[in-house]
């Protein structure tokens, strides 16, 4: 079964999932130009990403509460060990990987 949209009706545990990764994409593009431009406030950001100022606000929390970003008067700017967080999340995100290709592989349930 391939998973996405069902014609008519909703998907509420894809569109969760999706919407999640669509939060999780907006922090890496947020990670990115903070690490190419730091320091770098919230409207150069929005005005580099295209996003609205809101969302970057939300997202620069996310990313100071998990400690990739730092707050400084000037701006945001990578955590100094930023190398290693981020080969910690690929690492994790190659393993989250196999887990979603282990679900979507799993034998329906019969009734």
């Amino acid at each position: 079964m391939a998973w996405g949209k069902i014609p008519g009706r909703t998907n509420s545990m894809v569109e969760r999932l999706q919407n999640q990764v669509e939060k999780e994409e907006r922090d890496v593009r947020i990670l990115r130009a903070v690490i190419a431009d730091g320091p770098i406030g919230i409207v150069k950001l929005a005005e580099r990403t295209g996003l609205p100022e809101h969302k970057v606000r939300y997202s620069l929390r996310m990313l100071e509460n998990d400690e990739f970003v730092e707050p400084t008067p000037d701006g945001a700017i990578p955590a100094d060990d930023i190398e290693d967080r981020l080969a910690t999340v690929n690492e994790g995100l190659t393993g989250l990987i196999e887990r979603l290709e282990q679900v979507r592989d799993a034998e329906a349930p019969t009734i």
